[in-house]
């Protein structure tokens, strides 16, 4: 028997921590190591057994979850998902929670539906797990295994980008190869799981003429609207969050709103997005996996495409249809990802060309940018 991945529980409401309880010891992998009022309860509980992770909501009595957050960070790292229902008014609070270590963010489970209960159950589960396997800064951690998914999000597991966009053929393939011609470079990026420091480091190192990027970040609706506006006050490049029809121009990144995929789309010599609902992918809405086969299919050999840290393998299937269609495709290295989850499911399928460490992920979206638009005569 594998050990189960112990959970503790920060939050004020105890309807929130019963629910969240319930949800989480339905999961063989999982259970609830003990719950919590307030911070000052937790640190009791936290010195009577360290948890291998810790749901902590930001707004709590005694003491703030941001707070808390940092003085956990700098005296005995645990891997922390924050667990809230702050959106615009608390975006700076759930921002700075990210920026002092936390490695999710999960919204507080919904249960007036079956289906949000079952999306909620399969998102804190997962972010349960994927925070497990995180490398903490200064800790050596050892996660447990962990088993396949439950028997009730197998459903959702299934499902492939097939769902949400056509494959091709293998003659249709060549075909498209043949007869794109190279115009502006693409670059398309996806991320879960400790992927919020990542692509800000990757982004603030960007110059502004940088090539139009795509991001898909595993990350609940609402929250990414202050993500998006937290990234484009630091750097370079304009960073938004995608609406539907939004043109792709050089110098800006658009992110998938939480809960809606986002697919590029060719307009002749143009490109634009799609953000559209849909059953999950991969396990996941917005998906890597989507984005990656639409860019693929629109773009191919002018676009660039990056899997970066998170759990699963959400992407993996999609990068390798970039390859095939002539993209060039990289995967962070172990060594600088903090989850080495879906990088490793790219590589093992050999949708990766090569990996990388993150510190060179922004140059190389500089030095693709400059091949491609060399190559198509200028145009960039």
């Amino acid at each position: 028997m594998s050990q189960k991945i112990r959970v503790l529980i920060v939050d004020d409401s105890a309807s929130v921590r019963t629910t969240l309880s319930d949800i989480i010891s339905a999961d063989p992998d999982l259970e609830v190591m003990a719950t919590a009022a307030d911070p000052y309860v937790a640190v009791e509980r936290i010195r009577q057994e360290v948890p291998d992770v810790m749901f902590l909501d930001i707004e709590l009595p005694r003491m703030d979850g941001i707070t808390f957050l940092k003085k956990i960070m700098s005296q005995r790292p645990i891997p922390v998902v924050i667990c809230s229902s702050l959106a615009q008014d608390g975006s700076d609070a759930f921002m700075q929670a990210l920026e002092a270590g936390a490695v999710d963010v999960v919204a507080k489970p919904r249960v007036d539906t079956a289906q949000f209960l079952q999306e909620s159950r399969m998102r804190i589960c997962d972010a349960a797990k994927a925070a497990a396997h995180a490398k903490m800064r200064g800790v050596a951690k050892v996660a447990p295994t962990i088993r396949a998914p439950s028997p009730d999000v197998k459903v959702e597991a299934k499902l492939t980008a097939d769902a949400i966009i056509p494959p091709i053929s293998d003659a249709r393939r060549e075909s498209l190869i043949a007869r794109l011609p190279v115009t502006e470079p693409i670059v398309a990026i996806g991320a879960s799981t400790g992927g919020t420091e990542a692509l800000r480091e990757v982004l603030e190192a960007l110059p502004a003429n940088s090539p139009p990027i795509l991001i898909v970040q595993h990350m609940p609706e609402k929250f990414t609207t202050a993500f998006a506006r937290r990234l484009d006050a630091g750097c370079a490049v304009t960073v938004k969050e995608a609406e539907d029809g939004d043109l792709v121009q050089p110098g800006h990144v658009l992110i998938a709103p939480g809960n809606l995929h986002m697919m590029l789309v060719r307009n002749g010599s143009r490109y634009t997005v799609k953000v559209a609902e849909g059953p999950h992918v991969s396990r996941h809405r917005p998906s890597v996996d989507v984005l990656f086969r639409s860019t693929a299919q629109s773009a191919g050999r002018n676009a660039l495409g990056m899997i970066l840290t998170g759990m699963g393998d959400d992407g993996a299937r999609g990068l390798l249809e970039m390859r095939q269609m002539g993209s060039l495709t990289l995967a962070q290295d172990e060594a600088s990802c903090v989850v080495f989850g879906m990088p490793k499911e790219a590589i093992q399928r050999g949708a990766a060309v090569r990996t990388l460490a993150l510190n060179k992920m922004a140059g190389e979206i500089v030095a693709f940018g400059r091949k491609t638009a060399s190559a198509s005569g200028g145009v960039a």
